[in-house]
């Protein structure tokens, strides 16, 4: 089925806010010309509303090498790609912040509604009931060629219950917003007159202008055996020596930026992007602002299609998955919400040298 959707490529900038006229000295020229019904020579000045990008970073534009010839498959080949300059979220979307979109709009999250039972026909209606996929360890060894031996469908799991009913999010108003399928993720960037990042943008953005390192820190993944990302350490999926600091997920902002002021594009949780999946994109994308293609084929899963997601997870390891790596991309099913999952989003907008000439 395909997914209609309004992408927000032409979000117009923040509306000019008038503030009042400029008024000059008593008893000037001005003054006198104004009062005879002449035209002032000051005109109106009109100051733009930016609060916006109060929790945003100014990705400038340019150019870099995207994916990797060591890479899988699907991240190959590595060209250069032109990027436009972009505001972006300093961090993930927060269960702070999404939980203000709730309770402004009352939305409803993929999660929390009642499967429809014509999009399953012969499933047992008892089990077309609200929730998401959990990640639970197994508690044993196990396969790592078979995820579904630590993902779980957990009826009631939703955003406000990211591990199913008996969670909640008290007091973690600072963590990533998760259990977020793609369309609350462009639910959300509609509401805060935002979008979804391209795949193009995101990879651009996370290497902070770093050219060819595996991180946005470098090419080791613990210089000095410091950490900078929340990902798994130890024996996957059943032990987490928790070497970083964290068993599950952490708090935005717990470790260094990148150069550009982006907090945790590795690791953390999985990060929606705008694009559809295709296997061979790379080869034939546009150089310039690539939006991805206009369809999408999963070769391991053909008969679903797929969204992009990009940045690594706290389930990320060296044993299994390692996308906390600058060029590696996982997809998934834009209706799959699961306890790995948010997103941060972008908007267009004039540079901070612009804004400041706007002010001067």
């Amino acid at each position: 089925m395909k997914i209609e959707f309004m992408d927000g490529w032409q979000q117009l900038l923040a509306g000019g806010l008038l503030t009042g006229l400029l008024v000059s000295g008593c008893g000037s020229p001005a003054d006198e010309a104004t009062s005879e019904g002449g035209q002032s020579d000051e005109t109106p000045r009109i100051a733009r509303d930016y609060s916006w990008t109060n929790d945003m970073v100014w990705i400038p534009s340019g150019t870099y090498r995207r994916g990797s010839e060591s890479g899988q498959g699907d991240e190959r080949p590595v060209r250069e790609i032109s990027i436009s300059g972009i505001w972006m979220d300093k961090t993930e979307v927060t269960n702070e912040q999404f939980g203000e979109f709730v309770r402004e709009t009352g939305y409803v999250t993929v999660a929390e509604r009642k499967p429809d039972p014509a999009q399953f026909p012969g499933a047992d209606p008892s089990l077309l009931v609200a929730g998401a996929i959990v990640f639970e360890p197994p508690g044993q060894p196990v396969s790592l060629r078979n995820h579904y031996a630590w993902w779980r469908y957990v009826a009631g799991a939703s955003w406000k219950h990211p591990t199913g009913p008996s969670s909640d999010v008290q007091g973690k108003g600072e963590y990533p917003v998760t259990q977020m399928a793609w369309e609350d993720a462009i639910a959300y960037a509609r509401w805060a007159g935002k979008r979804l990042p391209t795949e193009a943008e995101w990879e651009y953005a996370a290497r902070g202008g770093v050219e060819g390192a595996e991180f946005f820190w470098g090419d080791e993944l613990t210089p000095d055996n410091q950490w900078n990302a929340n990902v798994w350490q130890g024996d996957f999926p059943n032990q987490n020596s928790v070497a970083d600091g964290h068993y599950w997920m952490a708090p935005v902002a717990q470790y260094s930026p990148n150069a550009w002021g982006l907090y945790d594009m590795s690791g953390n949780v999985w990060e929606w992007c705008m694009d559809w999946y295709m296997p061979d994109y790379y080869a034939k994308s546009p150089a310039k602002n690539p939006h991805g293609p206009s369809q999408s084929y999963d070769p391991n899963e053909p008969g679903i299609p797929k969204k992009i997601m990009r940045g690594g997870s706290y389930l990320c390891s060296d044993l299994y998955c390692e996308g906390y790596r600058l060029w590696w991309r996982m997809k998934s099913a834009p209706d799959t919400a699961m306890s790995h999952t948010g997103f941060r989003c972008v908007r267009e907008g004039p540079s901070p040298e612009e804004m400041q000439a706007e002010n001067r």
